[in-house]
């Protein structure tokens, strides 16, 4: 039997203490995520006039080029911004993902397909297991790009709300996992191709004919998957779930089962019809993967990282969700004709209108900071900074990754900056006799871990937009104090296992080992 509670709404979220109610208090004093991201544009224009007249420079050890601060106060400037503002917002690459997974999502649930599992998956499903396994499919999520940072979250909300717990901390659960979690995987991903080209590269410079393979940090990969879980599970027990009980929950609903949900008979033929189309669907794309020559392998290399498979997870997800919901509203009467479906998906963009606007002023914010110069600047100072300290050992690892993990917070592109990082510490660091592919690896922990926290990353507003659907006197602040810990916790636990790793001398991937 369900027992529904809907607390009363309050002027005032709870308070979290010490360091993280600092964080809070002054984070809710920032203004709206869109002004947010105006001052901080206009910050980067007036930074980039200074930078230029100051004659700043700094050399990128990849290419040798001397990279200098672009004014964007310049005749340049402002012919740049008024012809490309426009291709700038339409070729955000993120709106698009969150738009088209949504759609497919919101067919799924508002037909009641994602209801009824969750609430069975709620009672069948023990909370020691259900929780890193959240965790755990947020990290894995990054194998479809940022697929997982879009999906996770609003379906971790619908396991807690029907377990009974608040759904913001469902959101946060999961939006901390799908990203201080997004280069760990089961998997290889894109992201594993990506950097171990750049490493590749880079090697072959002073030593001819080597290579850092795709799977060169796979060992340590997959017990950080599941490493993450556990921290995360313990992160949103002892932190998340006590601070998220006195919010309010809007016009939503908590549920709690004390026993399994009893399905009626359309239901029943619904939920079997929907699982039947799922796993035709899954054959049809497994049959369209793994045979030789299939048509989503590279058809150069024949593999499958990258292929188009990968680059076309979104569109094959959001037919994943989009075909067993519009199945299951059918059945079961909740879509009646063709034109329901296209209300599911147009509601789904009804609640993304926020978000809409506010990518208009993000997207320009990351292209005019790139447009600067002064994010490849910022890097590779900081990186020429570490490399003069003279530190070796664990203490200049740990350094290494706070500082990519600093960086992380405003430069947003993890292949951009190990671009920049790769000529620098991987000639450095292989002359003390330490694989590149372990200092790869080290770059990926500092690399993760800051992308929950960071109000610049561009997913953070679409989070802002979820929780504020269950309570809209939660504000920025608040919402980066609950996500703190888990940065925190996380790192700590992710240092540590590297540097046991680093002691026992174990293998981090296929034919890799810490040393040359």
């Amino acid at each position: 039997m369900a027992k529904q509670t809907k607390e009363s709404k309050r002027d005032e979220p709870p308070q979290s203490k010490g360091v993280l109610r600092w964080i809070e208090v002054m984070g809710n004093k920032l203004p709206h995520p869109f002004w947010l991201f105006v001052w901080i544009t206009v910050i980067i224009i007036v930074l980039s006039a200074i930078a230029a007249f100051s004659g700043i420079s700094a050399i990128d050890p990849g290419t040798g080029e001397t990279v200098v601060p672009k004014n964007l106060i310049s005749g340049w400037g402002l012919r740049r911004f008024l012809e490309e503002m426009v291709t700038n917002f339409a070729h955000f690459a993120p709106l698009g993902l969150v738009l088209v997974m949504l759609m497919g999502v919101s067919v799924a649930e508002r037909s009641g397909l994602l209801t009824i599992i969750m609430r069975t998956m709620a009672f069948a499903v023990p909370r020691k297991i259900v929780l890193p396994v959240i965790f755990i499919i947020g990290a894995c999520g990054n194998i479809g790009s940022d697929a997982g940072v879009v999906i996770v979250p609003p379906i971790a909300a619908l396991i807690f709300s029907q377990m009974g717990l608040h759904p913001v901390a469902g959101l946060i659960a999961g939006y901390a996992g799908a990203t201080a979690g997004f280069t760990a995987n089961f998997f290889i991903a894109g992201t594993d191709v990506l950097l171990a080209g750049i490493s590749t590269e880079v090697v072959q410079q002073f030593n001819p004919g080597a290579e850092v393979s795709a799977t060169a940090n796979w060992y340590f990969m997959i017990v950080s998957t599941l490493l993450l879980g556990v921290g995360g599970a313990f992160v949103v027990s002892r932190f998340t779930i006590p601070r998220c009980r006195a919010f309010s929950v809007g016009d939503a609903a908590v549920q709690s089962f004390d026993e399994p949900p009893k399905l009626s008979v359309t239901e029943k033929k619904a939920l079997r019809y929907a699982g039947l189309a799922t796993l035709i669907y899954v054959l049809i794309i497994v049959a369209l993967l793994v045979p030789p020559n299939a048509p989503l392998r590279n058809q150069e290399t024949g593999g499958i990282v990258p292929s188009p498979f990968l680059r076309g997870l979104v569109p094959i997800l959001f037919f994943l969700f989009a075909i067993p919901g519009y199945i299951y509203g059918k059945i079961t009467g909740s879509i009646k004709k063709p034109d329901d479906l296209l209300k599911f998906m147009e509601q789904g963009m009804k609640d993304l209108s926020g978000y809409i606007v506010l990518m208009l002023v993000v997207a320009q914010f990351i292209n005019l900071f790139s447009w600067s110069r002064l994010d490849t600047i910022l890097a590779i100072n900081g990186a020429e900074f570490l490399q003069s300290s003279g530190l070796t050992g664990p203490l200049m690892f740990t350094l290494y990754m706070i500082l990519v993990a600093f960086l992380n917070i405003f430069i947003g592109s993890g292949s951009a900056k190990w671009a920049i990082f790769a000529p620098i510490f991987i000639p450095m660091l292989s002359q003390l006799d330490y694989n590149p592919a372990f200092i790869q690896l080290m770059y990926r922990v500092g690399d993760s871990i800051t992308n929950a926290i960071s109000p610049l990353y561009v997913y953070f507003p679409l989070l802002i937009g979820w929780v504020r659907k269950y309570d809209k006197n939660i504000g920025i602040g608040t919402i980066l104090s609950l996500l703190v810990p888990y940065a925190v916790v996380l790192f700590i636990m992710w240092v540590a296992l590297l540097f046991i790793w680093f002691w026992l001398d174990l293998p981090i991937g296929v034919g890799e080992g810490i040393y040359l």
